[in-house]
């Protein structure tokens, strides 16, 4: 009986082990097991293992950078000078900005005829490739801290920039901000008109560039970052120091070949004199013997 009942059993066992689904039921149980046994262990937190959790997370919270010294602002890009249109393809400068560096042509482009004198264009006159009027727009981000209709320039608009630097917007038919406002680079301003000292350049903006109270040439910094202005009006004021100085060393050696040539005819004057009394003393000296001769024959 006992080995029937053994053989009975073998043949149970061997007739599950051929089940297709025994096998996988077999790995799934076994790996809940695992993942069970992984899960409860890593739950058993100690004190130690607690705490050491907590200063890590501490430590990670940190700034792995922080020297104990303060953060510094990452410098940001300087905006880049514009011309004061939407569209510079459709723009052309029709008066240009008086440069004493520049060619005879280019400086007579920078003459503006006014009631029958020639004066210097201190910036740029823009117009239209079609002559109609056009929306002036901001060069560069900042502060509106003029806002005033001249008789002569027509409206202008004054703004202020870093690195104490200006933009004057004139010749303008209607103004499209106020005193005081912040204005983005691009920003419409007003747009272009006409006014009476420029009344050549037909409706336009006039547009200047200043460095603290020089103007500078616009044409020379647009699509240049503003900071720049500022290195270049250090070079110019420093050529025009060097240029100063060479005109008083000239003006000194002129001085002193003048002192030469002053000194030279007085000279020349000196002996002249010094020989009309060594003639004087010899014919009196002469007139003296003859005078003594008749005297000494008398006697």
């Amino acid at each position: 009986m006992r080995e029937e009942n053994k053989n009975v059993s073998k043949n149970g066992w061997k007739r599950i082990f051929r089940k297709k689904w025994f096998f996988p039921a077999l790995y799934l149980t076994m790996a809940a097991l695992l993942l069970t046994g992984v899960l409860w262990y890593q739950s058993l937190d100690t004190p130690e293992q607690a705490e050491n959790e907590g200063s890590q997370v501490d430590n990670i919270s940190e700034n792995p950078f922080d020297m104990g010294e303060e953060a510094e602002p990452v410098l940001e890009q300087q905006e880049v000078i514009k011309m004061p249109v939407q569209e510079e393809d459709q723009s052309e400068i029709v008066t240009k900005f008086y440069d004493y560096s520049a060619d005879s042509e280019d400086q007579e482009k920078a003459l503006v005829l006014y009631n029958n004198k020639y004066y210097q264009s201190t910036g740029v006159d823009i117009a239209s490739a079609e002559g109609e009027s056009f929306d002036v727009t901001a060069s560069l981000s900042g502060e509106v801290v003029e806002v005033k209709e001249d008789p002569l320039l027509g409206n202008v608009v004054k703004l202020s920039h870093e690195n104490d630097v200006t933009t004057y917007y004139a010749s303008l038919e209607e103004v499209a901000v106020e005193a005081g406002a912040k204005v983005q680079q691009g920003d419409v301003i007003g747009t272009a008109g006409k006014n009476l000292f420029g009344q050549a350049s037909g409706t336009h903006v006039h547009f200047e560039l200043r460095q603290g109270d020089t103007p500078v040439n616009p044409e020379s910094y647009f699509n240049r970052q503003l900071n720049e202005v500022k290195a270049e009006s250090s070079e110019q004021e420093s050529a025009e120091d060097e240029n100063a100085a060479a005109g008083e060393e000239t003006s000194t050696e002129q001085d002193d070949a003048t002192d030469e040539e002053t000194g030279a005819e007085q000279e020349d004057t000196d002996s002249e004199t010094d020989q009309e009394d060594v003639d004087s003393s010899t014919e009196e000296s002469s007139a003296g013997a003859r005078e003594s001769s008749a005297a000494m024959a008398n006697a």
